[in-house]
């Protein structure tokens, strides 16, 4: 089996909340597509509850598109603690961690349920599981925490 470099990742050392670079890959005709790691949470000791993280990954789709070119999918970590964004091109994590931040402060201070896309039975696998207020907190407190561009050493943006 392929070994997968998230796996690889030693989560004892890590301090999220943090954007780190997980790789770049050259495609066959010379495209670039960007992996991310937008890391929420501190690994095994914190988990964004499955309504808030559902709400912040619809909210997401829409905000990370409005502030980074070249976005392909951000898709959250089955543990709860963070996302994939796949971008195309190089983007810095610099550039991706104050479109996270923004994305963020937007969440906590200006959406309104009527901002979430894609929360009924016609556009969303599992609409009943949304929480805008668990959405509006976390985000809160991972701001409160500030937004590092290393994961192992903090260097808030």
């Amino acid at each position: 089996m392929a070994e997968v470099e998230s796996f690889t990742l030693d989560h004892t050392k890590v301090h999220a909340p943090y954007v780190r670079l997980i790789t770049q890959e050259t495609g066959p005709q010379g495209d670039v597509i960007s992996n991310f790691d937008l890391r929420l949470v501190q690994p095994n000791a914190n988990a964004i509850p499955t309504a808030g993280l559902h709400t912040i990954e619809h909210l997401l789709a829409g905000l990370l598109r409005d502030r980074i070119p070249g976005v392909i999918d951000c898709s959250p970590f089955g543990c709860r603690t963070g996302f994939h964004l796949i971008v195309w091109g190089t983007p810095t994590t610099t550039t991706v961690a104050e479109a996270l931040q923004g994305s963020l402060e937007a969440i906590r201070d200006q959406v309104e349920w009527s901002d979430v896309q894609g929360v009924d039975q016609f556009s969303c696998g599992n609409y009943r599981d949304h929480s805008l207020f668990s959405a509006k907190e976390w985000a809160r407190t991972i701001l409160a925490q500030g937004i590092s561009t290393d994961p192992y050493v903090r260097k808030l943006i």
